[in-house]
């Protein structure tokens, strides 16, 4: 039956995958693309989600390492590669812990995007997962 107004309408918790693997991806200062075909739509909350960092990024300099997806840091804050979170292996927090204040909402279709600045890296894999819901329009 279609959905007439009334109740909002179930939303469904969609899971996204981004990976970073210096082997691929390079480690050069800037943005690096680590969903090249998924997306997350347009008007998409994001909820949670965390990192699992299975090779430490590492850099010859004092590199850092950010992960976004609507604005600078909205996932993961820059932080130095040689600190908390990137220097251990295991799973990482995400900004987004499943609460209205945290949580993030895409104005357009967005992808998981890695931020490098300071000085380039080294090494490193990282995977990105994120949960999000679609808002109807």
């Amino acid at each position: 039956m279609p959905y007439r107004g009334g109740y909002p309408r179930a939303t469904e918790l969609h899971a996204v995958r981004g990976r970073y693997d210096f082997a691929v991806d390079g480690g050069a200062v800037g943005d690096i693309d680590l969903t090249p075909e998924a997306q997350i739509p347009a008007n998409a909350v994001v909820l949670g989600g965390f990192a699992e960092v299975d090779v430490p990024p590492t850099s010859g300099g004092a590199g850092t390492l950010a992960v976004k997806v609507e604005g600078a840091g909205d996932i993961i804050a820059a932080a130095a590669v040689s600190g908390a979170p990137w220097s251990t292996t295991g799973r990482k927090s995400v900004v987004p812990v499943f609460t209205g204040a945290t949580s993030v909402k895409t104005t357009a279709a967005r992808k998981i995007v890695a931020t490098v600045a300071t000085a380039a890296l080294t090494a490193g894999v990282v995977d990105v997962v994120l949960f999000y819901v679609e808002l109807p329009d």
